[in-house]
């Protein structure tokens, strides 16, 4: 599992934790393979500045352990990258619990075509997270510091990320109901991905789930694909909890617009 997004999944994890122990020395990354050229096209160059900047700032602040940097590229950056084959084009989508950064980055360096939010409720993560865009000039990315739950009806999209957060279940009940309607939740689940499927179908159904299944991606790419916990929303994402709190948002949206406009028009009147 992956400790950085793992602490960033929690509900109420609002304050980071300071890292603890002497600075982590900081270790050279490896030299980007040629597959990484082919995976991420034009933006071959940002991909390998993004695994330089895990590689020291990420390590110095905690976000990645220094034992990652030899595999950053097969194991994290490739490894994410390759869901962008499940996306179809003009999607949004929200990493939930991004970390620093994965899957959500490296998918938005594969397909500029997808606009990705990342979802983080951790200060020191959510820095590191707007440096790395910034750096990078990614303009199909926004950081946004919260927690899923917070963001029922204020957040929707077709797709919704995560990596090493929760068990599928809690983790489903975070990320389902902020899909629209027959959107999508990708998982990366590496091997325990079949037994917590098995584990959590009942939940998923209540969540307004129809459809789950683990699928392979990248294994005409990669020497080992990324094996995905692929679950498919209903007409209902979230379920009847979800439905309900999506609705009071809507209401309190347009109680709020109404107040809004009345005020406007009684600064016009106030003009003349």
């Amino acid at each position: 599992m992956d400790t950085e997004n793992a602490a960033a999944g929690r509900p109420g994890a609002d304050v980071d934790p300071a890292p603890e122990g002497r600075a982590a020395e900081v270790v050279a990354p490896p030299e980007a393979p040629a597959v990484a050229r082919e995976v991420f096209g034009d933006r071959y160059d940002a991909a390998v500045r993004y695994t330089e900047l895990l590689a020291t700032a990420g390590v110095q602040r905690g976000l990645i352990g220094p034992r990652e940097v030899p595999r950053l590229w097969d194991r994290h950056v490739l490894n994410c990258a390759v869901l962008a084959e499940l996306l179809p084009g003009g999607t949004t989508l929200c990493d939930v619990g991004s970390g620093a950064g994965l899957p959500g980055i490296p998918v938005a360096l594969a397909r500029p075509d997808v606009s990705v939010t990342l979802l983080e409720p951790l200060l020191r993560r959510t820095t590191f997270l707007e440096e790395v865009v910034r750096e990078l000039g990614l303009e199909n990315v926004t950081v946004l510091r919260g927690r899923a739950e917070e963001m029922v009806g204020k957040l929707a999209v077709d797709v919704v990320t995560a990596r090493a957060v929760a068990p599928m279940e809690r983790l489903a009940g975070w990320g389902l109901p902020l899909l629209r309607p027959h959107g999508q939740m990708l998982a990366l689940k590496g091997d325990s991905a079949e037994q917590e499927l098995a584990d959590s179908r009942a939940g998923l159904a209540k969540l307004g789930a129809v459809e789950w299944s683990v699928i392979e991606v990248g294994s005409g790419t990669l020497e080992t694909s990324t094996r995905v916990v692929q679950v498919k929303a209903g007409e209902s994402p979230g379920g009847v909890k979800a439905a309900t709190r999506r609705a009071k948002a809507a209401r309190a949206g347009r109680t709020a617009s109404a107040r809004n406009g009345e005020r406007g028009r009684g600064g016009r009147r106030r003009a003349r």
